[in-house]
């Protein structure tokens, strides 16, 4: 393990609090200013940013859950060769989440994130920033969460789907299919049944904008040019965009 105090805005040390039954393994690096509660396991190799809370119980560095992946002792110091998990800041870790180690690429969690009780992160799952993962959510593998995401108590989404920016997904939900960028999807399997227009405009649309926004977010026009649209608005939709046209 590799513990690394840092310093705050005045200088001074600001220390990782690690309760003493938890187990930070070697391969782990630390920033500044973490919580780590009680048997909390952390294998490696694995890299957090500073001012996360991770909870009572949780496990991140786990193997990845398929039938030929070894089953390393993580707690014991044994390393995998993969590319591991990669966490940033201000995170929120509630207890019994588990974040499972990467084969491809690093399993991610952004900066801002709020992951409740339960919630599972299956490898190479990218979540963004700002996203939140409400409890006994489950994330198969290779999935994609981007920012400001919301998805509801006791979803499961299928294997390498994307849920999009500012979409919302309803409690219990079965996730078998991408769901586009500010919209609400709901159900078994999910559909779309509106825009998240709440969202659109926490993230600064005003309701002229959202009409604009519409058909662009129903899949049925083209994200609309001009003033008005907020910058981080325009740049997740256009980067949602882009990856559509590149993906046909």
């Amino acid at each position: 393990m590799e513990d690394t105090d840092g310093k705050g805005t005045k200088g001074e040390v600001v220390a990782n609090r690690i309760h003493p039954t938890a187990i930070v393994a070697d391969g782990v690096v630390l920033g500044d200013d973490n919580i780590i509660g009680p048997y909390t396991v952390i294998a490696g190799p694995c890299r957090i940013g500073d001012g996360n809370y991770i909870g009572p119980h949780v496990s991140i560095g786990g193997p990845p859950e398929y039938l030929g992946s070894p089953h390393l002792a993580g707690w014991d110091g044994e390393q995998s060769d993969g590319p591991g998990v990669v966490i940033g800041d201000n995170n929120r870790i509630r207890e019994f989440v588990t974040v499972n180690q990467g084969v491809h690429e690093a399993t991610a969690l952004g900066s801002g994130n709020y992951l409740m009780g339960r919630a599972h992160l299956g490898h190479d799952v990218v979540v963004d920033d700002g996203a939140v993962i409400s409890s006994a959510v489950q994330l198969a593998g290779h999935c994609r969460v981007w920012s400001f995401a919301n998805i509801g108590i006791g979803t499961v989404v299928h294997q390498r789907t994307a849920i999009g920016p500012g979409a919302m997904v309803g409690m219990g939900s079965a996730v078998r299919k991408e769901v586009g960028a500010f919209t609400i999807a709901v159900g078994n399997p999910a559909r779309v049944t509106g825009l998240n227009t709440i969202g659109l405009n926490r993230r600064g649309c005003d309701d002229d904008l959202v009409e604009a926004l519409s058909p662009f977010l129903k899949g049925k026009g083209e994200l609309p040019a001009g003033d008005g649209l907020p910058d981080e608005v325009g740049r997740l939709l256009r980067a949602w965009s882009a990856r559509a046209n590149a993906e046909h």
